[in-house]
């Protein structure tokens, strides 16, 4: 008997559980809106803050991105490991986790951003930096997303509503990416002298702001979304050992093949925008642009959200991932050939490229729960909040090979700040926001297509097989 299903009948016999409904989409949403408050904040302005403010070589801030993510291959699938293993709370498995966590993760992220020690020495500023990062993302970022992300496979077993949650914090995900990236560099640019910088007093107060609202986002999650199954862990004896879920995993070509799109489409994604700040502050000499270019950037996702799960079922999540990533790639490599100088231009194209992504990335956390099932198939074992750790270690690799990648990439060129008015630099940091996202967007759709398995007919399949497993064990399906 599936511990799953266990959870299942026990929730349905519980009293005062209340039916799935809008009350949990949009909870599950703000959950989602409160980690990126942090996230997506981390990712358009760390790189910019620490090199234009701090004052730390491009190359630096790059390698401590690479080189944390050694560090998280363990706090992040050691906390999903602990998570399955230890018995569910009061308010359930994952819930509690948001309340513990919520008030250390927005401070850290005021740490991270305060600019205390701007004068300070080279190496005083260094340490800060890598402090800072790692209290943030390596500790408590990782120990509030994972529960957050596990948390969507105990709120409902049905696959229709499961899917609905993943477009919902997508949704949150993208209004977060709005309020961040299209109102705060309104805030945080300023013209000096007829030259647009990045204020570090204006920047630190802005992240005041977002760690505010991302607590209440979190409160609201808390007080909206209710866990209906319970999963308590098998007996030690019964279950695998850590080692040996591993590998089961390891061998798992859902999870495989979905990490490696993943990463490579997230590392595009955020690569793109990590490099985004460089290209309207120096190449089109307007920092404050970047709020319209990322409003017109971010409207596709919109616009895709009320149709993305009607488009997942009639042509299947993987199908539509790979048509929308190829389109991105095309129109990618038309910008690079094109070297426009109109930023209008510029921007539509950008739009595009981030409608293809959106078609893949607004589904990600349906393909995480079809992985799940798989795994059950193969093993008997669900291991949700193992696996979600184990995709969301990879999803940090891509966010760490985006901000290595567009840091080395800009020492390469010859980026310093300040000196960016040479005319190959700036023909460097065009290249570098449409020739490498295109590439890496070319990964991610081969390993879609080609070695991630599951198909629509493939899940529709997997889907009967546990049905009928629960129907013959005498469980409800």
């Amino acid at each position: 008997m599936s511990t799953l299903s266990t959870g299942v009948r026990a929730a349905e016999k519980g009293s005062g559980v209340r039916p799935f409904g809008w009350r949990d989409k949009i909870g599950y949403m703000f959950g989602d809106f409160g980690n990126d408050f942090t996230f997506i904040l981390q990712s358009t302005f760390f790189l910019i803050f620490y090199t234009n403010v701090m004052g730390i070589s491009a190359g630096h801030v790059g390698t401590l991105l690479a080189l944390a993510r050694i560090l998280d291959a363990f706090t992040d699938i050691g906390a999903g490991r602990l998570i399955d293993t230890l018995r569910p709370g009061r308010s359930g498995r994952f819930k509690p986790w948001l309340l513990r966590i919520m008030i250390p993760v927005a401070g850290a992220a005021v740490l991270m951003f305060s600019p205390f020690l701007q004068d300070g020495s080279y190496g005083v500023r260094v340490v800060w930096m890598v402090v800072t990062y790692v209290l943030w993302g390596s500790v408590f970022y990782t120990l509030i997303n994972i529960p957050y992300g596990s948390m969507a496979s105990v709120i409902s077993n049905k696959a229709d509503e499961r899917a609905s949650l993943s477009v919902f914090r997508s949704l949150g995900a993208t209004l977060a990416n709005i309020a961040i990236s299209v109102l705060l560099p309104l805030v945080v640019f300023v013209q000096i002298n007829g030259n647009s910088e990045l204020s570090g007093t204006r920047m630190m107060l802005a992240v005041i702001g977002c760690a505010v609202l991302a607590v209440l986002c979190y409160v609201l999650c808390f007080v909206n979304v209710q866990e209906r199954i319970s999963t308590p862990p098998k007996p030690k004896s019964e279950r695998m050992g850590f080692g040996q879920t591993l590998r089961t995993m390891a061998t798992n070509r859902a999870l495989t093949g979905m990490v490696v799109s993943s990463v490579f489409m997230l590392t595009a994604f955020l690569t793109l925008f990590g490099i985004m700040p460089y290209v309207f502050n120096e190449y089109f000499n307007s920092g404050q642009m970047l709020s319209l270019l990322n409003f017109v950037a971010l409207a596709p996702t919109l616009l895709l959200v009320p149709v993305a799960s009607k488009l997942a079922k009639t042509v299947g999540k993987k199908e539509l991932g790979v048509m929308g990533m190829s389109l991105g790639v095309v129109v990618a490599l038309v910008l690079f050939v094109l070297r426009t100088e109109n930023p209008y231009v510029y921007m539509a194209g950008i739009a595009v490229v981030m409608l293809g992504v959106a078609c893949l990335n607004i589904l990600i956390w349906a393909f995480v729960t079809d992985v799940i099932d798989f795994q059950e198939i193969r093993t008997g074992e669900r291991n949700d909040a193992t696996v979600y750790a184990t995709y969301s270690w990879a999803r940090k690799l891509g966010q760490a090979a985006a901000g290595g990648l567009a840091g080395w990439s800009l020492a390469w060129i010859g980026y310093v700040s300040g000196g960016a008015e040479q005319t190959q630099v700036l023909d460097g940091i065009y290249s570098l926001s449409t020739l490498l996202p295109a590439g890496l967007l070319l990964v991610s759709v081969l390993a879609l297509a080609f070695w991630y398995p599951l198909s629509k007919k493939r899940v529709e399949e997997n889907v009967a097989k546990l049905a009928a497993k629960h129907e013959a064990d005498g469980e409800p399906a």
